[in-house]
């Protein structure tokens, strides 16, 4: 049992870096402009010895309406309730401002334990703002900087008698496990050893689309709870936030990531590394659903959305979110399918499902669509079964014969799956026309039941292997060269 710590604060003191800082990477997004972290991120920290979960929230502002602010706010204070230790950090250069005291209470009556840092406490400009900090009434201030990795040490110190007591407490709390012995057995004798638990990777997904296409709200839906921040504000989502799930019995890891724009449109250094920062999320992915409106859907940056997931090799299941407010549903979706036909061809026959994030309808099917995909995009086919099929194909349509060189198909075989990938040996490869494989592939997806996902053809010649291909060439070079050498 590890406990979990909440890193609480004004906009801007330093609460992403700390966090990057803990669990060793670059998860969440810094920027010197004040705000950027809205959502609540969670990631496994380390420090020396000890394992925990730290979360890194959004600024506290003195707002409790349902304004953008408000709504972070609100999930903060959540993120305070959930957490075993809080980590209140005030920027020591500034000093402590009226807001820090507001929170300061706040923190003494909702929350178990405090700890209070000074960040920025690098150089003299930072000793007054670490005296106020006595005056918060939290204890003794932690001097740290985030940035530059000082004063880890003693936080070290601040949360180690914590984690010793979590420690304690999950040890007393553990169940006793009794073995049932029989009666004409001695107890030396009875193998007592518990088999391993061992935990199920879970499946990755990342949820993609335009923005205010109800990527949050879908994925809150779908947890039962309001763990991301959404509203009717276009753009709300910055990071690429991932939450942990059973959903129907299979573990998931969902990605909520940032709506993407046209790269025209984006101009904010900000909301580039928030769109990179999505586009990381469709890479490490497995199924990636794309969202779009039902009011105005398959528009150009769906479509380069969709392509995009494709050109990655991963499995793709469109999604048409607001179903519920339209009228004219079967006509709409007949349209709807027409239009993902024509203008996704690489996609053909992948997953077309419609939900509604606010009612919940629709997450049924999405669910089956999901795991659908996943199954195809891991699909193996035996060598067997691959040259049976090669040797039909061939027989219909004979590859053509450029220059009069007939292209012989020789053997099939698969190399890879995750998209699946299959290598075809033949005579001539730089000479097979693109109409030809996609033929091929095409043909697979019909006869192996492999619609909509990524496929990779790859066509090899029998010299690609070939050690001693142009050793003969090179050493009829060689010799010249040497006779060459002996006349002079």
């Amino acid at each position: 049992m590890t406990f979990s710590l909440a890193i609480v604060g004004r906009p801007n003191v330093g609460k992403s870096t700390l966090f990057n800082r803990l669990v060793g990477r670059r998860l969440a997004l810094v920027d010197d402009q004040p705000g950027v972290t809205r959502d609540l991120r969670e990631g496994e920290a380390r420090l020396g010895d000890l394992r925990f979960t730290v979360i890194d929230t959004a600024g506290l502002e003195d707002a409790t309406d349902d304004s953008l602010q408000g709504r972070m706010r609100r999930l903060t204070e959540r993120a305070v309730d959930m957490a075993d230790v809080c980590l209140f950090m005030i920027d020591a250069r500034v000093g402590v401002t009226p807001v820090d005291e507001i929170f300061a209470e706040i923190l003494r009556k909702r929350s178990k334990h405090v700890i209070l840092a000074a960040n920025k406490g690098e150089g003299s400009a930072a000793d007054a703002g670490v005296i106020e900090a006595w005056g918060l009434g939290l204890g003794e201030p932690l001097r740290l900087s985030a940035e530059h990795g000082e004063g880890l040490p003693e936080l070290y110190t601040a949360l180690q008698p914590l984690a010793d007591g979590y420690a304690e407490r999950a040890a007393e709390e553990a169940p006793e496990v009794e073995v049932d012995l029989p009666e004409d057995e001695d107890e030396e004798d009875v193998d007592t050893s518990l088999p391993e638990l061992t935990d199920k990777k879970p499946l990755q997904i990342a949820v993609v689309g335009r923005p205010n296409a109800g990527k949050s709200t879908l994925i809150n839906k779908i947890l039962g709870e309001d763990r991301l921040l959404t509203g009717p504000e276009a753009g709300i989502t910055r990071d690429a936030i991932s939450v942990r799930m059973d959903w129907e019995g299979t573990p998931m890891r969902i990605f909520d990531t940032a709506g993407m724009r046209k790269r025209a449109k984006v101009q904010e250094k900000l909301e580039k590394l928030s769109v990179s920062d999505g586009l990381r999320a469709v890479k490490f992915a497995e199924v990636v659903v794309v969202l779009l409106d039902a009011a105005i859907p398959f528009e150009q940056q769906d479509l380069r959305i969709a392509d995009l997931a494709e050109r990655e090799g991963r499995a793709v299941v469109v999604a048409v979110n607001k179903w519920d407010i339209e009228d004219n549903k079967q006509e709409k979706l007949r349209d709807l399918k027409e239009a993902f036909d024509r203008l996704l061809p690489q996609l053909r026959g992948a997953p077309l499902v419609t939900v509604s994030a606010r009612t919940g309808r629709g997450l049924d099917r999405l669910n089956a669509a999901i795991m659908k995909a996943w199954q195809t995009w891991n699909r193996r086919i035996s060598t067997g079964q691959l040259n049976r099929w090669l040797e039909g194909m061939v027989s219909s349509h004979p590859p053509p014969a450029p220059q009069g060189k007939r292209i012989k198909l020789r053997y099939m075989t698969q190399a890879k799956t995750r998209p699946p990938g299959f290598v075809v040996m033949c005579s001539h490869p730089d000479k097979m026309p693109d109409s030809y494989t996609r033929y091929l592939v095409n043909g697979l997806r019909e006869s192996f039941d492999m619609p909509g996902t990524p496929i990779r053809l790859y066509m090899r010649g029998q010299g690609d292997r070939n050690p001693y291909k142009g050793r003969r060439e090179k050493n009829a070079g060689a010799l010249k060269k040497h006779l060459g050498k002996n006349r002079g």
